[in-house]
C-alpha cells in the first residue's frame, strides 16, 4: 500500500534531493534490417527506428508531467551494428552511424547506442569494419554512442582488440579535438557487458532480447546522502540497512515509470537499472555519499570499503523493489559527471590508481576520465587490459571510458557540457612503457572460474 507519507517522502526526494528517472531507453532489434546493399540497409534501419520509437519521447514527457517525476533522458539502444551489418558489401559502417544519428534526431531522443561489436573471443569481418569505422563515425555524428566488448569471464581477454582500441581511442580523440575529444566520451570498452543496460554510452540491445523492450535507469545519490546525514556516529550495519531501504524507495519510482511506459507504448517491460548515477551538480554525487560515511575526501584510505558497502546495499534494496532488475545496478563513479569526484581529483586525493582499485567493487569501471592528449596508445591499451582483467577475474562488468584530450596538460580542466560535465586532467603517473606487453596480441585465457558447466 502507498500511503500519504510515502507520497510526501517521494515528493521531497524529487524536489530537495534530486531524485530522477535518469533514462527511459527503448531497445530495438535490427536483425530484420539486414541487406547486402549498404544504402538499403541504412534505409531499413532508419525506418525501423523511427517507426518503433515514434512515441517514446512524447510518452516520457506525459509521464513526467502526470507523475511529477523528472525523466532526464529518452534514449534508444539497438542490436550491435557489427552483427546486423555483417552482410553488407562495404568497407565502412560510417553511413550506418549517420543513419542512426538521423533516426535518433527524427524521434527526438538524447542518445542512441549500439554502434557496437562483441569480440571477446575473436573478430568477424563485420566486427573489424565496425571497429575501424568508430573514429570517423563518432566524429561525424552527434548522438551516436559506441561500445566494444573485448572480454568475458567465459572467454578471457581479446588482447588483439585491446591493442586496437588504444589506437582507436587516440584516433577518435584527434578527429574530435576541436570539441575536447568528445568522441571518446561516447565510446566504451567493456568486459562482461550487460545486454540490457539503459545507460549510455554502453547501451546496446542484446541478441537474446525481445523485438522491442523498455528499460529504465533510476538515480538518487542525493537521496542516499541526505539519509546518511541523519546517521552521524551510526555503525556500518545501520548505514547499510538505511541505504537498502532508500534504494528500495528509489527503485519503486523507477518500476512505476517503467511499467506505465511499457503499457502506453505497447512494448514489453525489460528491467530497472538501480544504479546511482551522479551528475556534476552539487547535491548529486556518489563521492559525497562516501565522504558522509566519514572519509575526509573521496580517495582517502577506506574509500574502496565504503564504496563496496554502498554498492552492495543499493543492489539489495533495489532487488526487492522491482520484478526485474538488470543492467549495471549499483554505484557509478564517472569522474567528470560527479561533483565530488571532480573536487577530489582537484585536491589530489583521487588518482587513476585509486579509481582502478574502486572499480573492483563498483558497478562499472574507469569512467569519464580525461587524461593528457600525449599519453600513448599502448598505455591506454594497458589501462584497458588491467580493467578487463578485474572484470574477468571477478565475474563482473568493468569498462573504460577514457578521454585523451589533445593539447591538454595536468592542471587543465576540460568542459564536455550537459550530463557529461567537466573534468580536471587526471595524471597518468607511470613513466614505464606497456608497448611490448600490448604488442604480443593473442588472447589471455579465461580463468578457472569460467568452468562452471
Amino acid at each position: 500500500m502507498i500511503t500519504i507519507d510515502d507520497i510526501v517522502e517521494t515528493n521531497r526526494m524529487i524536489t530537495e534531493n534530486k531524485l530522477d528517472v535518469r533514462t527511459i531507453t527503448m531497445g530495438i532489434s535490427l536483425r530484420d534490417c539486414a541487406h547486402p546493399n549498404i544504402r538499403q540497409f541504412c534505409q531499413n534501419v532508419y525506418d525501423k527506428i523511427t517507426s518503433a520509437a515514434e512515441f517514446l519521447v512524447s510518452t516520457g514527457e506525459e509521464l513526467e508531467s502526470e507523475y511529477g517525476v523528472p525523466i532526464i533522458n529518452k534514449r534508444i539502444s539497438v542490436t550491435p551494428i557489427a552483427i546486423v551489418a555483417d552482410s553488407c558489401r562495404t568497407d565502412s559502417y560510417v553511413p550506418v552511424a549517420e543513419a542512426l544519428d538521423r533516426a535518433a534526431k527524427a524521434v527526438g531522443v538524447n542518445f542512441i547506442g549500439g554502434f557496437s561489436a562483441l569480440v571477446e573471443k575473436g573478430f568477424t569481418n563485420g566486427d573489424r569494419i565496425l571497429i575501424e569505422s568508430i573514429p570517423q563515425a563518432l566524429a561525424t555524428t552527434d548522438v551516436v554512442c559506441s561500445s566494444v566488448n573485448l572480454a568475458t569471464t567465459k572467454a578471457g581477454i581479446n588482447m588483439d582488440c585491446v591493442r586496437q582500441m588504444g589506437e582507436v581511442i587516440k584516433r577518435t580523440a584527434e578527429l574530435t579535438r576541436d570539441a575536447q575529444a568528445i568522441g571518446c566520451a561516447k565510446l566504451v570498452t567493456f568486459a562482461n557487458a550487460p545486454q540490457d543496460n539503459p545507460f549510455m554510452a554502453g547501451a546496446f540491445h542484446g541478441v537474446s532480447e525481445a523485438e522491442k523492450v523498455i528499460n529504465v535507469g533510476v538515480s538518487g545519490p542525493g537521496v542516499v546522502k541526505h539519509v546518511l546525514e541523519d546517521l552521524k556516529g551510526a555503525d556500518f550495519s545501520t548505514i547499510a540497512e538505511e541505504i537498502k531501504k532508500t534504494a528500495f524507495k528509489i527503485t519503486r519510482v523507477g518500476q512505476l515509470v517503467a511499467r506505465e511506459a511499457s503499457r502506453r507504448l505497447g512494448v514489453p517491460f525489460g528491467i530497472v537499472d538501480v544504479s546511482l548515477a551522479p551528475t556534476a551538480e552539487v547535491g548529486d554525487s556518489v563521492a559525497r555519499i562516501l565522504e558522509e560515511m566519514g572519509l575526509e575526501s573521496c580517495g582517502a584510505p577506506g574509500t574502496t570499503a565504503a564504496l563496496a558497502l554502498l554498492n552492495d546495499a543499493v543492489k539489495k534494496g533495489g532487488l526487492m523493489a522491482s520484478s526485474h532488475v538488470g543492467g549495471f545496478s549499483g554505484a557509478f563513479i564517472p569522474v567528470s559527471e560527479d561533483e565530488g569526484m571532480i573536487a577530489a581529483v582537484k585536491t589530489g586525493s583521487l588518482s587513476i590508481e585509486k579509481l582502478e582499485a574502486m572499480t573492483c567493487v563498483c558497478s562499472v569501471g574507469l569512467d569519464m576520465i580525461a587524461i593528457e592528449g600525449d599519453v600513448s596508445a599502448s598505455t591506454i591499451s594497458g589501462i584497458i587490459a588491467d580493467e578487463a582483467a578485474i572484470g574477468v577475474i571477478n565475474n563482473k562488468t568493468t569498462a573504460v571510458r577514457i578521454i585523451p584530450v589533445p593539447g591538454a596538460k595536468v592542471g587543465d580542466v576540460v568542459e564536455f557540457g550537459g550530463l557529461l560535465g567537466f573534468c580536471p586532467i587526471v595524471p597518468v603517473k607511470s613513466q614505464w612503457s606497456s608497448e611490448a606487453f600490448i604488442a604480443r596480441g593473442g588472447r589471455i585465457p579465461a580463468p578457472l572460474r569460467s568452468l562452471t558447466n
